[in-house]
């Protein structure tokens, strides 16, 4: 066969090479299926169940006046929202923990409203597509997924007073569309209704962690470090639940939901991250099996893959950061400044950023600086701008920077920048706005249509770092910035090398017909693990 004709040896090399990629497609779903077998037993080494754990009541808060569930209840409902996953889940543990006390079927629902923020179809894609392997795994624990169309203050006391639900159980959010969903659905649920809300985000609980607004990292830091010996532990398993509801959960039609969102269309799902809990794994693997060890050293080079890359997952809560932060501190030993690096970043700071938004209302606006930055900001509103654009210009990288226009696209094309580029991006809208309002509002605006973990604390709080100074201390005075961290062009050169990556990302021109790459990942053909594609 091989002595045949040209096209018969071109068929058994491709053959082949489809056959090799299989197998290493199966070696990696084995390694996969490894690692999620280490981790059920390290839940089930824990305790057989939530009923045999003792669960620290410091995660939850009672929101309603009712305590107590009703002896004659049908039910306990789950209200998921922001943590869109089954294991590793301390709203999901709490909640079966009351059915399984309780002895009746547990639900869980998820409230989706048509539009959200400055959302597009990127971001519902992988919100849906996330949810529609959590109901396949409540499916198998006999825990009913119910997907209700609407706000969760809208739909879901209704929904709560038809099924006889003696309890309601939500996740928390600090941003204030949430919280509105959450005092509606306190308004109008049943008096008699408990509803709860655990903190299953942070590791520490906001309202644990303090019970103010802090000022930087450097004052909270100490208040979270000291907490996670208590905070930083196993989980149980959620089990397969031994009460069977009495109804069945209307059946779930995925790409219809997906497709029926007032969302862009035009800002489409992304290749690089697939959305669920399995993959989330596969890109935790990676980052220990092959960035871990250059992450206190690279994580600030964008030409470098060093970072987790997790932050999609980590803002749909489709694996938890607790979860992770366990699995990494495992190689504390052999990679302890990247382990101590990546905690920071993961627990101290993106707790920060919860703590922010939790206790400012003014999370997204000039009115939540602080009383220094917004003085400066403003007398520095009316200094001349070399250059001005419009968010349309921005939104398509049409500016005279080569540096910003690539890290746009990036953003554009693959649904996620890079940490540090997201600083020097921000700031130079600033420079390049009429005021810092519009600047912010239009930073915000990008973040949150185009990045897949967008419309997040960290995000506003990358916005008003950058912007407002928040968490940050005032600097040497300049024009338009005033005493905001100024940053530039030159000093990234300094940083790392920008030609790399302006090349990276350079616009094609009208002849190259071929769509631009993805350098986040891509598999590697020896161990079909996750990699960076430099170009």
């Amino acid at each position: 066969m091989i002595s045949g004709s040209k096209r018969t040896v071109v068929t058994v090399s491709n053959v082949s090479t489809a056959a090799k990629k299989a197998k290493n497609l199966t070696h990696a779903n084995i390694d996969i299926d490894n690692i999620k077998n280490d981790i059920q037993k390290k839940r089930e080494d824990t305790a057989e169940s939530i009923l045999n754990f003792s669960f620290n009541k410091k995660r939850l808060r009672i929101v309603s006046q009712e305590q107590m569930v009703a002896d004659d209840c049908e039910g306990i409902v789950y209200w998921m929202s922001r943590d869109s996953r089954v294991q590793d889940n301390w709203a999901f543990l709490f909640a079966q923990k009351l059915a399984l006390k309780n002895k009746v079927p547990l639900h869980v629902c998820f409230c989706l409203i048509a539009k959200y923020l400055d959302a597009s179809v990127r971001q519902f894609d992988f919100l849906l597509k996330g949810l529609e392997q959590v109901a396949e795994e409540c499916n198998k624990l006999n825990i009913s997924f119910h997907l209700l169309e609407g706000s969760g203050g809208e739909v879901l006391p209704q929904w709560v007073l038809d099924h006889k639900i003696g309890a309601v159980v939500c996740d928390f959010n600090p941003l204030r569309v949430p919280l509105g969903w959450l005092e509606d659905a306190k308004r109008k649920l049943k008096k008699d209704v408990p509803l709860i809300q655990v903190d299953a985000h942070n590791v520490v609980p906001c309202w644990v962690a303090s019970d103010k607004q802090e000022y930087s990292a450097r004052t909270i830091r100490n208040k979270i470090t000291s907490k996670l010996e208590e905070f930083l532990t196993e989980f149980p398993p959620v089990i397969k639940h031994p009460y069977t509801s009495k109804f069945k959960p209307e059946p779930i039609d995925w790409e219809e939901a997906i497709k029926s969102r007032e969302a862009d269309e035009t800002v489409k799902p992304v290749d690089w991250a697939t959305p669920g809990y399995e993959y989330a794994l596969q890109v935790l693997k990676s980052f220990i099996d092959k960035r871990l060890k250059i992450y206190a050293t690279k994580r600030n080079d964008p030409t470098q893959n060093a970072l987790s890359n997790l932050s999609p997952w980590f803002h749909f809560g489709q694996i938890s950061v607790q979860r992770v932060a366990l699995c990494v501190q495992e190689y504390k030993s052999k990679h302890t400044e990247s382990v101590n690096a990546f905690l920071e970043e993961a627990i101290v700071r993106r707790e920060l950023a919860d703590n922010f938004c939790f206790y400012c209302k003014h999370y997204d606006s000039i009115e939540g600086a602080s009383a220094w930055a917004q003085k400066t900001l403003n007398d520095h509103k009316l200094d001349k701008r070399a250059h001005i654009y419009k968010l349309e210009q921005l939104s398509q990288a049409i500016t005279h920077d080569d540096l910003w226009n690539a890290a746009q696209i990036q953003m554009m094309e693959e649904g996620k920048m890079h940490g540090f580029l997201r600083m020097y991006w921000c700031k130079k809208i600033l420079e390049w706005s009429e005021t810092p309002e519009q600047a912010l509002e239009c930073a915000i605006y990008l973040n949150d249509h185009y990045s897949i973990d967008g419309r997040d604390p960290s995000g506003y709080v990358g916005c008003m770092w950058s912007i407002c100074g928040i968490h940050d201390q005032g600097w040497a005075e300049r024009a338009i910035f005033g005493k905001i961290r100024y940053m530039n062009y030159e000093g990234c050169k300094r940083k790392f090398d920008v030609a790399t990556f302006v090349q990276r990302y350079a616009r094609k021109t009208t002849s190259e017909s071929e769509p631009l790459g993805n350098h986040w990942t891509d598999f590697d053909e020896n161990v079909c693990v996750l990699k960076l594609v430099v170009t």
